[in-house]
């Protein structure tokens, strides 16, 4: 409401020529002027407009002044009206109280004085005037806190659900956020960054001590530097650390930090978000770990096929090509159901079935195989096909196979201390023990005793040849009394001499790598002692043999050779290591000692063994054929 727009004053009296005169005496205030002659109208008059004055005499026939001001009064919209009583004859004081009590506000006595009544009207005008302005104020005041109001409860949704929104978002990432005050030393933690310390949000109080308690020590310097580097300007970190919860347990985190500095350029706060990355770590290591198995296992492939290929002979060439490739389609065969199984286990009936396919026929009943399904571990898988193959590819060339009135018997059983496999052949040419042990028999003697700690046994029946096959449940071999031959029990082969004081351990649990270095380590001219494939049997030839140096492999089935090199350390015997994983994940403590790495080439491990022992090494120049084997106690199977 503007301050000149004009007000309404009612003029209430039963006599026009009163209002008349009254009318000229109000013109000049230039106000709105609404006459009344009764009190009726001036009630219609006061319902129909806003009044702010109401001038009327106390003397009207009808309704007098006192009655119509009562029943203006009770109306609610008119409480506070300004009623002025204009009165021709004498009052009283009870009077003026009965009008005062009745909402009168003043009197004007008759006869008006111009000014007197001008200047009375006038007042209550203007204050009626300011106080419409101030209610139009109020009101557009109100109106405006209630928009604002409204605004800063949009805004307060608005960032609750934004809040709530950041909070399942760092809680979906597994994150959390924190603030400190650099000046006070107050600190706030969400419950993101509760959960991830592991700490009860209700209870723990976060401060340099308590956080730093939680942090791995090294990982800690790391951050008090960060603070630093703060101060000397850096804008932003990022980290990886380590915490450990009060339940003992390591999570891996991720954290970034920014600063908040003053007008002076000095760091106020840092806040940041904590991300744990423990899954990732893990997922990491996992990775890392199955890319070294891989490697290993191929590496292991590959020093098997080197094997194979140097250890095969044959008087032509296609023959030998024949052998290799047999020898390395059995491997691949075991290979193929050990990857469908994850690396797990091969079922026995499956191998059998797979090997033994080559040389099915259409003669039903030649091949008989009976036996329970048994989950072969990799080692023994891969060891008992290559025996499977050269089982059968000797009956194909000399035995059973090779007639067509020949028949083959392959049974197995699971016995209390493991796998008993029996080989029959009939009906085929008669046999005889060979005079020389041939690649196959050494192949399969020396993977199942020497690898796996079983028993192999041949008997050369005049209606075919009998293999008996003892495996443990172990697959570690050991003798009674738990010690290895003597060394004066072995043969060396005529005209061989090992060089003096070249006596060397061999330690080497993978039977035709084992088979393969024993070869060349005769070829450089050493007496080989061993191999063996576990940690009781070499211990036991550290103590009963004269051994002048050492080859170690450092994985022996799921055991770490550390211990015989610790015990080489302290008799100052020299020896190397020899790994199918990269030379890094041997331990540090070791980092001096020489690693081989496989596949073994010749020349790479005389060149390792002249570092190692510090000696020269000369070839023997006996014949490549011609090498030693130690004598190997009775397994039990």
């Amino acid at each position: 409401m503007s301050a000149e727009k004009k007000v309404n004053i009612l003029l209430v009296d039963d006599q026009p020529s009163k209002l008349l005169s009254y009318e000229a005496i109000l013109g000049d205030l230039g106000e709105s002027l609404i006459k009344a002659t009764t009190g009726r109208e001036a009630l219609e008059a006061l319902l129909k407009n806003e009044i702010a004055v109401v001038l009327m005499d106390v003397c009207m026939p009808e309704l007098d002044g006192f009655q119509l001001a009562a029943m203006i009064r009770e109306h609610p919209r008119f409480q506070k009206t300004a009623i002025i009583f204009i009165s021709a004859i004498h009052l009283t004081d009870m009077d003026h109280l009965r009008g005062y009590s009745m909402g009168a506000v003043d009197y004007v006595p008759v006869p008006v004085i111009p000014e007197v009544l001008r200047a009375k009207v006038k007042v209550f005008a203007e204050l009626y005037r300011k106080t419409r302005l101030l209610e139009h104020l109020n009101e557009e005041l109100e109106r405006r806190v209630a928009e604002r109001t409204a605004e800063l409860e949009a805004s307060t949704m608005r960032l609750r659900e934004s809040e709530q929104r950041r909070n399942l978002a760092l809680a979906a990432g597994q994150m959390g956020s924190w603030d400190w005050d650099l000046v006070n030393g107050d600190w706030m933690w969400d419950e993101g960054q509760c959960r991830i310390f592991g700490v009860d949000p209700a209870t723990f109080k976060p401060t340099v001590e308590s956080v730093s308690a939680l942090v791995d020590p090294q990982d800690m310097q790391r951050l008090q530097q960060m603070i630093a580097d703060f101060a000397g300007g850096s804008q932003a970190y990022q980290t990886e650390f380590r915490i450990s919860r009060a339940d003992g347990e390591v999570r891996w985190c991720f954290g970034t930090a920014t600063p908040t500095v003053d007008a002076h350029g000095h760091v106020v706060r840092v806040s940041g978000v904590t991300l744990d990355i423990t899954e990732r770590k893990e997922s990491e290591e996992r990775q890392a770990l199955l890319a070294r198995e891989v490697d290993h296992r191929a590496r292991n492939a590959l020093a098997v096929i080197q094997s194979i290929i140097r250890l095969t002979r044959s008087e032509k060439i296609d023959q030998y090509v024949a052998s290799v490739e047999g020898r390395i389609g059995a491997l691949s065969r075991a290979h193929t159901l050990l990857s469908e199984a994850r690396w797990q286990s091969v079922d026995l009936v499956r191998l059998v079935e797979e090997e033994l396919a080559p040389f099915q026929t259409d003669q039903a009943g030649r091949i008989l195989i009976k036996g329970p399904r048994i989950a072969l571990a990799p080692p023994i898988a891969q060891t008992f096909a290559l025996a499977l193959h050269e089982l059968a590819t000797n009956a194909a060339k000399y035995g059973a196979l090779s007639s067509r009135s020949g028949q083959l018997s392959l049974m197995w059983e699971a016995i209390d201390d493991g796998l008993q496999v029996e080989w029959t052949e009939s009906g085929g040419p008669p046999t005889k023990a060979p005079t020389a042990r041939g690649f196959g028999t050494r192949v399969i003697k020396d993977c199942v005793e020497q690898q796996l700690g079983g028993r192999a046994s041949f008997d050369w029946r005049p209606e075919g040849l009998h293999c008996s096959l003892s495996i443990p449940s172990s697959h570690r071999r050991a003798n009674g009394n738990g010690r290895t031959e003597s060394a004066s029990r072995r043969r060396d082969p005529a005209g061989f001499s090992p060089l003096p004081g070249n006596r060397i351990l061999l330690v080497e649990d993978e039977g035709l790598v084992a088979l393969m270095m024993l070869e060349m380590l005769n070829d450089l001219g050493f007496a080989v002692i061993g191999p063996y494939a576990n940690m009781a049997d070499a211990t036991a030839a550290l103590v009963n043999e004269q051994i002048d140096a050492a080859i170690l492999d450092v994985n022996l089935a799921n055991e770490l050779a550390y211990p015989l090199a610790d015990t080489l350390n302290s008799r100052g015997i020299p020896f190397v290591f020899v790994t199918g994983y990269g030379a890094e994940t041997i331990d540090p403590g070791y980092s001096a000692v020489p690693v081989l790495q496989k596949p073994i080439e010749r020349r790479t491990l005389k060149d390792v063994l002249v570092r190692a022992t510090g000696r020269a090494i000369r070839t023997s120049g006996r014949p490549a054929a011609v090498r030693t084997l130690a004598s190997r106690p009775a397994a039990h199977g």
